[in-house]
Parts: structure tokens; C-alpha cells; sequence
């Protein structure tokens, strides 16, 4: 029996070094926006201090991610309604190893957006890629897809105003997506081997016009042995048994005065049983208890702040405290049990707004202004230090990548690595 113990404390830890050493998803090993502990740069020039660049084929605000020799990107090849859908994979050369296209892509409607906004996901095995255009299809790493469908094509056509933005995930050993628009929203989870449906549920709630419009990421988290789909939309986070899609628990409250338009982007991020939510167009953010059955609303929801919030960034959160830049770049630490700011601070001046989701790796932050201003900043309690400017001549919308002491970023002309 010990040694049994043994062997799978072994391959327990194996695991997670081998999570360490990728980023196998948008929000990094954990899902959290924070990076496992390195030697990242910090002061550079986007001229003199590149490892490589590599230019893109089209538009795209994916995020790249990355599995052993492989950094693999979603982008378009080509523009407009004469643009396919693509996969474009890299080494750490920056030579790049292959690409592939996938069918026609369905163009961005946002100076920014494009129909290659969702980022991949992997599983150690395959890539995952997701597109505006309702392409769903899971690739080996040399290019070969394995498998190919279109949800739109399957359930429906979306009806969201804006150019999709939700990654797939993977939970319970499936791939799962949300779709979440005006009417009949839905999430679904296909066997990742054969992309077969598993299962199907709808979600839908009543709200006012354009708050059913939900453009976040749904979070995986594991208690008690149940992994669980965290969802936001409709004025609502729910919670959702990974294994049949069946709803666990509801929590509301987020728009007592059911104003219209409140459509939501930045997704909502957990750490110490924490999930803080975002909302009413940056002008709110909450903290709820996660658990618990049914409606909670009234014994989860632990703390809101207004005037604090962000839009499109996602926030991180990290041992107790949450880290929230909203599109003019304020930034703000909130205690994560209290909800109380910490501290407030402001990014230096800079076109653009942010819309990329802030990276945090020790106490360095780093941050992406749309218009090509990156920026490495060092918190203390009392507040955030800019520790450096960089200025690209590229658009940003994708959340930087930390991960074997390199920085990859992803612009819309190409992308990106900083490192020694």
C-alpha cells in the first residue's frame, strides 16, 4: 500500500511539473492568468531584445499556448470574407514547423476582432482550436486533424453582437464549449478523441436586452472529488457537474436593476475558493463563495465594490488577493475575502485601451495596452511600480505568455519572443 502511495505521489508531482514547464491554455497551467515561477524579462527593447519574431499570416486574437518543443496559435490566413480559418504551429527557434487551414472564416466585426479570437487548448496529447466561424477541431502536433465539426453548423447560429471570444476547455476528460447569446444558449462536451457529443445542456435565464451575450471563458475547478464548470452570463454564475453538464448551483444578484446592454467579456477567475466576477461594464466586481446547491445568491456572494471593475481584461487572482486593470489602465489589488482595495495605481499614459488579460509571475505583473505599450510593473503592499515600457509597433489584444523564462507575445503583425 505505501508504495502504491508512493507511485502516485510520484506521477501526481510528475504532472504538475509537466503543467509547469507549458502553457497549455489561455489563462496559463492553473487557468488563473499567473505563471509558474521563472527568470522572465523584464526591461528590454522591442528592437534590440528579441529572440525571434515571426510574422502572421492574418488577423487573430488568440493567445498562444504551449506544449513541450511546440507553440501552437490560431489565426486567420488571409482577410476579410476571402480569409480561412488557421492553425499555425512554431518551435523556439521561431521557425515555423507547419500551419494548416480549416475552412472559411467568419471576419471580426471590432477594429480589433477578428475570427480568431478563441484561444487552443491541450492535452498533452492534441490541440484544440475554436473559431468565430463555429469550426471546433482537434489537431496532433504535426498538423494532422484528427477530427472536424461546426457547432453553428450542428446547434444554431450565435447571436452575439460582437466577435466570439470564449476558449474551449478541457474538463473531466472532455473538451467543452459555451455558448452563450440571446436564445437557446448552451454548453456542450465532446469526447475529445472522436469530438462525439457526450453531453448538451441548455442555459438560459431570463435577462434584459444584450446581457445574455456572454464572450468569458468558463472556469474548471476540482472539489471533493467533482469537477465543476463555473459559467458567467445572464446575470448569473452557475455552476455545472463537469461529468453530465447538470446544473449544481446559481448565484444572481448582479444586476438588481436589470439595466439592458450589460453583455459580458472578461471572464471570472478563482483562487482560495474565491471566484471573483466582473461586471456592469467595468463599473462592478464581486466576490462569491463557490459550493454550495442551488440558488446561493442570498449565503455566497461575500463582497461587491463599485467603481472598481474591468471590461474586457480578465483579472488574477493569487494568494489572497485579485488584480484588476480595467480598459483605461487603472489598476487595483483587492483583498479577496473582504472585497476592501488594497491599493490603486495607474499604468503611464498610452494610446489605446487594454484589452489584453494582465500576467502575474512572482510579484511582477505585466500588462498589454492595445496599441503596442507593454509594460512589466513590481507590486508591493502599498501599490505597483513600473519597472519598465516597451513599445511595439504591433496591436495587442491576446494576454502575454510566460513560461521556460521567455515572453511570447502575440500582436496582430506577428508574434513575439523576449528572453536570454
Amino acid at each position: 500500500m505505501k508504495r502504491c502511495l508512493t507511485a502516485l505521489a510520484a506521477l501526481s508531482l510528475a504532472a504538475v511539473t509537466v503543467l509547469a514547464q507549458n502553457w497549455p491554455q489561455w489563462r496559463g497551467p492553473d487557468g488563473n492568468g499567473v505563471a509558474t515561477a521563472g527568470h522572465y524579462p523584464v526591461t528590454f527593447s522591442a528592437t534590440n531584445d528579441l529572440l525571434w519574431k515571426a510574422a502572421l499570416p492574418g488577423k487573430g486574437g488568440s493567445t498562444p499556448i504551449v506544449w513541450g518543443d511546440r507553440i501552437a496559435l490560431t489565426s486567420g490566413v488571409g482577410e476579410g470574407t476571402n480569409g480561412l480559418d488557421g492553425v499555425l504551429c512554431f518551435d523556439w527557434s521561431g521557425k515555423q514547423l507547419w500551419s494548416i487551414t480549416l475552412g472559411k472564416q467568419r471576419p471580426g466585426k471590432h477594429r480589433r476582432g477578428s475570427g480568431s479570437c478563441p484561444s487552443m487548448v491541450s492535452d498533452g496529447t492534441r490541440l484544440f482550436a475554436y473559431f468565430k466561424s463555429g469550426t471546433l477541431a482537434a489537431l496532433d502536433f504535426d498538423g494532422k486533424v484528427l477530427w472536424k465539426t461546426n457547432l453553428q453548423e450542428r446547434y444554431g447560429k450565435d447571436s452575439l453582437n460582437w466577435d466570439l471570444g470564449t476558449s474551449p476547455v478541457l474538463a473531466d476528460g472532455k473538451v467543452v464549449v459555451a455558448v452563450m447569446h440571446e436564445t437557446n444558449s448552451y454548453v456542450v462536451a465532446l469526447n475529445p478523441a472522436s469530438g462525439e457529443q457526450v453531453w448538451k445542456v441548455a442555459r438560459n435565464f431570463p435577462c434584459n436586452e444584450e446581457n445574455g451575450q456572454s464572450y468569458a471563458t468558463p472556469l474548471v475547478t476540482t472539489r471533493d472529488g467533482r469537477t465543476t464548470l463555473v459559467l458567467w452570463g445572464a446575470d448569473r454564475l452557475t455552476g455545472h457537474d463537469a461529468s453530465t453538464g447538470t446544473l449544481l448551483w446559481q448565484c444572481g444578484g448582479f444586476n438588481p436593476d436589470n439595466k439592458k446592454n450589460w453583455r459580458n467579456i472578461a471572464s471570472p477567475v478563482l483562487s482560495q475558493g474565491v471566484v471573483v466576477v466582473p461586471y456592469g461594464r467595468e463599473q462592478f466586481v464581486a466576490g462569491v463563495k463557490l459550493g454550495g446547491s442551488g440558488d446561493i445568491t442570498a449565503t455566497a456572494r461575500l463582497w461587491e465594490q463599485r467603481g472598481i471593475g474591468t471590461d474586457s481584461a480578465t483579472p488574477v487572482a493569487f494568494e489572497g488577493k485579485a488584480y484588476i486593470v480595467n480598459s483605461k489602465g487603472k489598476v487595483w489589488c483587492l483583498d479577496l475575502q473582504t472585497g476592501q482595495a488594497l491599493w490603486a495605481t495607474a499604468l503611464p499614459s498610452g494610446k489605446g485601451a487594454c484589452y489584453s488579460s494582465p500576467v502575474l509571475s512572482g510579484d511582477k505583473l505585466y500588462f498589454c495596452r492595445e496599441e503596442g505599450s507593454f509594460y512589466v510593473g513590481q507590486i508591493s503592499p502599498t501599490g505597483l511600480q513600473i519597472l519598465s515600457e516597451t513599445r511595439f509597433d504591433d496591436f495587442f489584444v491576446a494576454s502575454p505568455v510566460l513560461v521556460r523564462d521567455r515572453l511570447l507575445l502575440r500582436g496582430e503583425k506577428a508574434l513575439y519572443c523576449v528572453g536570454k
